[in-house]
């Protein structure tokens, strides 16, 4: 299989590659800018190749989706970049509207694996701040709304596999060196999403950890509540939610 991932120069992104191009599928890897993405295809020589762009830029997440579809179509996308202990601009950037630029412009994969956190448990929508108030939206709140996207996915693509996935608070950078979850169990769940045959994995609008299926926050499954969020990030990136998508 052909396999797009986002955030995949270090930490659990890195690690879901490594395992994909060992299990032998062809894996392109992304990385926020070029020396970033040399040190990766140094760490993955089995990688197909590397894509950059800062997902904190609008215009650069755009034109990553343009290379991705010059590549042709993928069998799946894992959206696993993520940042968090940073500003709240930043968060808003990169962990709500990127994987809304990407989702709505790459061609349409067979499945797509979204990153959440057990913290979006905590989040609420908070769309009245997505176009004054930036700084109200937390990091639980993001994951929150990656959760709402991969549901409203889920419901408007039925061809397409979308879920979500807590890798666990694992010992990457990110989670830190005390981080108490199984790193191993961390990447393994959105590889399996995005290979696997296995009947379990081939289903869309779940939520996993640890490969089982987990209750999520209730406030993901209000359509009105997806709609305004796909709305409100059409109306500041300038892409469009496809309606009928391409593939």
């Amino acid at each position: 299989m052909v396999i797009f991932i986002t955030g995949s120069a270090d930490g659990l992104g890195h690690l879901s590659a490594r395992l994909l191009v060992e299990q032998g599928h062809q894996v392109v890897l992304h990385a926020r800018n070029a020396e970033r993405g040399r040190e990766a295809l140094k760490k993955i020589a089995g990688a197909a190749q590397v894509l950059t762009a800062d997902l904190s830029s609008i215009e650069e997440t755009k034109a990553l989706a343009t290379q991705v579809n010059e590549l042709g179509a993928f069998d799946a996308v894992i959206h696993n970049a993520g940042v968090y202990q940073t500003s709240a601009k930043l968060i808003f950037a990169v962990n709500t509207l990127a994987p809304y630029i990407l989702t709505s412009l790459i061609q349409k994969p067979k499945r797509l694996i979204y990153l959440s956190s057990g913290m979006h448990l905590h989040g609420r929508p908070n769309l009245e701040y997505f176009k004054q108030g930036i700084d109200r939206i937390s990091y639980s709140d993001s994951k929150l709304h990656v959760m709402m996207l991969a549901l409203a996915v889920a419901r408007k693509w039925p061809e397409v596999y979308s879920n979500a996935v807590d890798p666990g608070w694992v010992p990457t950078k990110m989670g830190g060196k005390n981080a108490p979850d199984d790193l191993q169990k961390g990447y393994e769940t959105q590889t399996w999403l995005a290979v696997s045959n296995d009947e379990r994995a081939k289903v869309s609008g779940r939520y996993f950890f640890h490969q089982k299926e987990r209750s999520y926050n209730a406030a993901a499954n209000d359509v009105a509540a997806q709609e305004k969020l796909l709305k409100l990030c059409e109306e500041i990136t300038g892409v469009a939610f496809p309606q009928h998508p391409k593939g």
